[in-house]
């Protein structure tokens, strides 16, 4: 139960702002600025414009992230635009900070993959801390709100104009890096938003429901629904189990059920988020 207090805490929310908050900040110095990968946003601007006239990319960011806060303030609401604001000051600052590490990383595929995965973990973390990082992904979020699509899309949508502009500033090939990053950052959002860790959703039709059911609960231990189904060739009268396991589990519960019960009918799809008792709470066994 305690666990639940304080993942719903707003100081959770705000920790896991600041620290994805930093992350973004980190991929910015490390991966993307030393290797000119523009990869949208505000921090794709601020890119550019540190190429072009050697402007410092913490100044940038700060001085065009706050109208877009003021933005946000006005569309999304008070509580949002607070915590926005915490992650609007922080990945400029971490810029600042971290101004002078240097990894030497130059080559603009490594750049591009590895600073596309670090922004997303990041954006990831801050959006599940209900946040922004300012800039373009206040305008990611908004959209998020108000028309339903992922974050991952959003900010793939909002991202492109800036990879354009990079692609006349510095060339094309670098532009097209920007696009992977990109959309390594949109993959990783979303896995991390999503927690998805691999977890599969299994159906199994069957005519021996008690075997099935004991292989379920007693080989895999995991709960299961039964539903009564007809077949559409036979019209015989079977039973349909659905259970949700994880990767491992799904492996082993394949293995199990090809040697054990041949003559079902098994499918096994991929589950983005599983919620409830059992599965993402602990368990009661009754």
């Amino acid at each position: 139960m305690g666990n639940h207090t304080i993942t719903k805490s707003p100081a959770y929310d705000y920790l896991l702002i600041i620290f994805g908050a930093a992350l973004v900040g980190l991929s910015f110095n490390l991966f993307l600025l030393p290797t000119k990968i523009a990869a949208g946003g505000v921090s794709g601007i601020s890119t550019i414009l540190y190429e072009m006239k050697g402007w410092n990319p913490a100044y940038v960011q700060w001085s065009i992230s706050l109208p877009l806060f003021v933005l946000a303030v006005l569309l999304v609401g008070k509580e949002f635009s607070l915590k926005s604001l915490v992650g609007t000051f922080f990945v400029p600052f971490t810029i600042w900070v971290t101004g002078g590490i240097n990894v030497h990383v130059e080559n603009p595929l490594l750049g591009s993959i590895y600073g596309g995965m670090l922004i997303g973990i990041g954006l990831g973390i801050v959006y599940r801390g209900n946040g922004s990082t300012g800039g373009t992904a206040m305008i990611a979020q908004i959209l998020k709100k108000f028309t339903g699509i992922s974050s991952g899309f959003a900010q793939l949508l909002v991202d492109g104009c800036v990879v354009l502009a990079s692609a006349l500033v510095f060339d094309f090939e670098l532009a097209l890096y920007a696009l992977m990053s990109i959309y390594v950052t949109s993959k990783v959002i979303d896995f991390v938003q999503l927690r998805t860790s691999p977890t599969k959703l299994v159906l199994i039709i069957t005519e021996r429901e008690a075997d099935v059911q004991a292989i379920i609960r007693e080989e895999v231990d995991r709960g299961m629904t039964k539903m009564r189904v007809v077949g559409g060739h036979s019209s015989k009268e079977r039973t349909m189990i659905l259970s949700v396991v994880e990767q491992s589990e799904a492996v082993y519960l394949k293995k199990l059920l090809e040697e054990k019960e041949p003559t079902s009918f098994v499918i096994f799809l991929n589950a983005s988020e599983i919620l409830g008792r059992g599965f993402s709470s602990e368990r009661i066994y009754e």
